[in-house]
């Protein structure tokens, strides 16, 4: 169908949502070709679109759907209506509706449904299908997207994202859904229980149990922002109760689906820390925290040498494993069972501590769905210890099987102590192990490209590095992994092989000397990201070779996405 043909069918539907109607009746014909051009997907990372009318947007007649083919897929597994499926949402402009709508679905079809009260973290969620040993979970939220956004994941049993043959499956079961718009809703909350406080103490009861040290000093500030978002739910509360000096920042700790006191809702851009720095620097705190609307990623950031220096992903998740090593040895404890798991655009740093920690490490695509699953696939046989994620996000404890800000603030207040009795800030003890293990710089590069239009530039960008040799001026290339294919060639040898890993639309290459570049498309919002990772003897060479990676890759990259 045509998008105008599209548009006609939304005309036609008898009690259209009111909101809906009148945006409909608003749209130019620019607007309806956005708006109907194509299909929102439901993809690895569920459903991820702006709100408002139309079949490439967000809105209550593609969650019915959506639910409808996912509590369909759901019903194939023994006892899953009685097993029942956790929902929990964020504060963005329409996650209640969403929430209650897919409780309605669902317990239209016959499931129990446990429904958060309010507005919780994605990590509470994951924890909670786990702890209510319920057979899949949904969480509404567009995480750190911006305001107009919001978005619909799903979980299975072991409260981990889905892996891309479930989401198959799941988009198979969504697809037979043919009449969106009279999907059966219960009328009434009949099987739905409510969670509230009881789940909260069993979740924050699980996460500050990752304390290894309740005793080092705590005589410093922090400034707390959860960016609107549902960190404000318990995270400064729970930091004060274990006896940090927490002061959250007061306007942005509301329900505001607007994020009217913030410049950005993701705590990987800098401008999201502007108004916890002001307060830091009011009441003279050393440490700031961050979290982003759906509290599954943590940013972090501290006073070295008078100016405040805000920490990457890679550089937190890097001091949290050091130091949980650190405790290991102190304990003497054997670590050569133990796994840390990551993904292949992350940093490298963290595999050359457990390569001397003489612990197992693995690689796989990006998404933490993947550091979930195999943590359930070493359950009985090996350890997990520690799962991270360049994006903000990492995991120490696996009874939660998503990215925990939670238990990263717990475990980051720690190491900001632990390293303040010595005398040391958190850059300083990065300094240290650069010290130990050379200098590596992180960087990205998220190229924006809107649209129906912005799709096609990137997946033609992706197909000319999955199909052409390049070559850069200033690095020698040794590796290419095209993930699209499922093949890793030596440049060196010309020997290639097969990858262990699934197919996805992902190029890496290996330079010389430990350095690397990714390029992906988002799973979650309209970019080519590029990821870079720099290995040099001191900062000042890794910032100049970084200058020089960026521009070269990114020489080749812009005019193919003109």
């Amino acid at each position: 169908m045509t998008y105008l043909e599209k548009t006609q069918v939304w005309k036609n539907v008898k009690n259209l949502d009111s909101s809906l109607k009148k945006e409909l009746e608003q749209m130019s014909d620019d607007e309806l070709k956005e708006a109907f051009g194509a299909d929102l997907e439901f993809g690895t990372a569920g459903l991820r679109g702006i709100l408002g009318a139309g079949t490439n947007r967000m809105n209550i007649y593609l969650v019915r759907k959506a639910t409808l083919g996912f509590g369909r897929y759901l019903a194939q597994f023994d006892n899953a209506f009685t097993r029942g499926v956790c929902i929990a949402h964020d504060n963005r402009r329409m996650s209640r509706e969403f929430a209650l709508d897919s409780s309605h679905v669902l317990t239209k079809m016959g499931f129990h449904v446990y429904l958060f009260e309010d507005l919780r973290p994605t990590p509470e969620l994951s924890f909670a299908v786990r702890a209510n040993h319920s057979i899949g979970g949904i969480m509404i939220t567009a995480s750190h997207n911006p305001k107009e956004y919001n978005g619909y994941k799903v979980y299975n049993e072991e409260g981990c994202q889905l892996l891309p043959e479930e989401v198959s499956d799941v988009i198979h079961e969504i697809n037979e859904v043919t009449d969106m718009f009279n999907v059966p809703l219960s009328e009434d909350n009949y099987g739905i229980t409510f969670m509230g406080k009881e789940m909260d103490d069993l979740f924050i009861s699980n996460d500050i149990s990752v304390v290894k040290n309740k005793n080092y000093k705590k005589d410093f500030k922090i400034t707390y922002t959860p960016l609107h978002g549902t960190g404000q739910v318990f995270i400064p509360q729970v930091l004060q109760s274990l006896g940090y000096d927490v002061t959250p920042v007061a306007e942005q700790m509301t329900n505001d689906p607007e994020f009217s006191a913030v410049k950005t809702s993701n705590p990987e851009n800098k401008s999201a820390f502007d108004e916890a720095i002001m307060l830091a620097d009011k009441i003279g705190a050393k440490v700031v925290l961050a979290t982003d609307p759906d509290a599954d990623r943590l940013g972090v950031g501290c006073i070295h040498n008078g100016k405040w220096e805000l920490l990457t992903g890679n550089q937190s998740a890097t001091l949290i494993f050091d130091y949980l090593i650190k405790m290991a040895h102190k304990e003497n404890k054997d670590l050569s069972n133990s796994y840390m798991f990551s993904t292949i655009v992350s940093s490298s740093l963290p595999v050359e501590i457990a390569k001397k920690a003489n612990m197992k490490y693995k690689l796989s695509l990006t998404g933490f769905k993947y550091v979930g699953d195999n943590a359930k696939k070493i359950e009985g046989k090996s350890e997990y210890f520690f799962g991270y994620e360049e994006s903000y996000g990492c995991l120490v404890k696996d009874t939660v099987r998503d990215k925990d800000s939670l238990q990263a603030c717990v475990l980051l207040c720690e190491v900001a102590a632990y390293y303040y009795e010595q005398g040391k800030d958190m850059v300083d003890a990065l300094e240290d192990i650069y010290k130990e293990y050379g200098f590596y710089k992180d960087s990205i590069s998220n190229i924006v490209l809107e649209g129906l239009e912005g799709k096609k530039k990137i997946n033609s960008a992706m197909d000319y590095f999955k199909t052409h040799d390049i070559k850069l001026n200033s690095f020698n290339i040794i590796n290419k992994l095209n993930v699209a294919d499922s093949t890793e060639t030596n440049l060196v040898t010309g020997e290639t092989v097969a990858s262990d890993l699934p197919k996805s639309n992902v190029v890496k290459y290996d330079l010389e000397g430990g350095s690397w570049f990714v390029l992906r498309p988002s799973g979650t919002e309209p970019k080519l990201k590029v990821y870079y990772q720099i290995v040099a003897s001191n900062s000042d060479e890794a910032d100049e070779k970084m200058a020089l990676l960026q521009k070269e890759v990114l020489d080749i990259v812009m005019p193919l996405t003109k």
